[in-house]
């Protein structure tokens, strides 16, 4: 990875211990400097107030609070602690409607089960390279969900950056 990222904390947030663990490594292996491991999503929201994070890494499936739940509290919630937090959603679900409901809930990036340290270091070159402006209307906020590689987008829709 062409980064130095010894400065950057993420949050990860799986309940899976051995999932967890892969992810910590991986994370620590493309050169994170600082990774907070949790298995509970409300644990988790109460400390990244405590102990903010540069973005995380959530897996969709987990108990008793889901990361779809996680991300839309960070996203909506008045005491949100960042809610531009860049979030890669992880999951082995990768069925059209999913994708799409994790994007309309303000996911930044989402990654395919089984994962590498590269595809997710490629995720981590996404939310660096190509950051996404975030975007608030009636019933949405989070990053643009239009991406368009080499454009952007023109029409009577396009939308003005936050």
């Amino acid at each position: 990875m062409p980064y130095e990222l010894s400065k950057v904390r993420v949050l990860v947030l799986e309940d899976n211990g051995h999932m967890r663990k892969l992810l910590r490594n991986m994370l620590l292996a493309v050169g994170v400097g600082d990774v907070l491991d949790l298995a509970d999503a409300a644990q988790a929201y109460i400390k990244i107030k405590q102990t903010p994070v540069d973005f995380a890494v959530v897996d969709w499936e987990i108990y008793p609070v889901s990361g779809l739940e996680f991300v839309r509290k960070i996203r909506t919630e008045r005491d949100s602690p960042n809610p531009f937090l860049p979030i890669i959603m992880v999951t082995g679900h990768t069925e059209r409607e999913r994708v799409t409901r994790a994007r309309d809930l303000g996911i930044t990036e989402f990654l395919a089960k089984p994962i590498s340290a590269q595809s997710l270091a490629q995720r981590i070159e996404e939310l660096i390279d190509r950051p996404r402006p975030y975007i608030r209307t009636g019933s949405y906020f989070g990053p643009c969900r239009r991406r368009k590689r080499g454009g952007i987008f023109i029409g009577t829709e396009r939308r003005q950056p936050v």
